[in-house]
């Protein structure tokens, strides 16, 4: 992924005090650990990657706002959302893990927690642990139509969260059910999520039309590490121009019905803008 890189603390500051400076709406931290488990500690410890990252980034830009993932694929030894039980992932038992890692987050500064694990139930229970802490007013981005897609290889390899068996498919979705899509995001919103998420993003604009059409909240999409890598490997073998084909795919997918997209073109799409 050309231009992305993993980060420390310090490095963060950095690239954020040039997000800032050039007017992107936000940016979301993905967490990657000095040791993983199989409980996914790192994922909701008080000092936790994420947990310093977001402390430190409101201290020094605190009118930026930032986003965190709320997961575990990135902190378990074997690489899946959840907890293992008899060889595959428990989903009732992920919901504690989810519900620690968000609060925490919170406690932290984080502005918008954004659950993408795809467990059951989640952000009911993201919901009521942040409102039983005092944070009602932390809203809840729900990945809540996320496919089982080829197009995350290279974030995988890039966070270290590749599966080490099996694969995800018991838990995000299978790409060719539009209508399953339709009934998770109407789940999630019942359980207390205030914007969703559709991932991947170009594939999928259609969904991201169809949900538009029927669910009156704030829309993202995101523009995953597949389809950035493929349009830049294009333009570097000097297939396509690199600018406009960025371009034309983020207004594909704000015009499909995105209020908001979260790419990897972020910085040159502002620089250009």
């Amino acid at each position: 992924m050309p231009g992305n890189y993993q980060l420390s603390v310090d490095e963060l500051i950095t690239e954020c005090e040039e997000v800032q400076a050039l007017g992107i709406g936000g940016v979301i931290l993905f967490g990657l650990p000095e040791s993983k488990d199989e409980s996914a500690s790192e994922a909701y410890a008080e000092n936790g990657i994420v947990q310093r990252a977001l402390r430190a980034v409101k201290q020094s830009l605190p009118n930026l706002l930032v986003i965190t993932d709320v997961c575990n694929c990135e902190y378990t030894s074997h690489g899946h959302c959840g907890k293992i039980v008899d060889g595959d992932v428990d989903n009732d038992a992920s919901l504690e893990w989810l519900a620690a890692a968000a609060l925490s987050h919170a406690r932290a500064g984080a502005d918008i927690v954004a659950p993408s694990d795809m467990m059951d139930g989640r952000v009911a229970a993201i919901r009521k642990v942040l409102d039983d802490n005092g944070y009602q007013r932390i809203p809840i981005l729900s990945y809540a139509a996320k496919f089982a897609s080829v197009f995350y290889g290279p974030f995988r390899e890039a966070a270290e969260s590749t599966p080490q068996f099996g694969d995800r498919r018991s838990y995000q979705m299978d790409p060719a059910n539009a209508r399953e899509a339709m009934r998770e995001i109407a789940l999630d919103l019942e359980e207390g999520a205030d914007m969703i998420m559709i991932k991947p993003a170009m594939p999928y604009l259609d969904l991201i039309r169809d949900a538009r059409e029927r669910f009156d909240v704030p829309i993202g999409a995101y523009q995953v590490s597949g389809e950035f890598s493929m349009i830049v490997a294009a333009a570097r073998n000097g297939w396509i121009d690199h600018d406009r084909a960025m371009f034309e795919s983020l207004t594909s997918i704000r015009r499909a019905g995105a209020d908001f997209i979260l790419t990897y073109f972020a910085k040159d799409a502002a620089k250009l803008l």
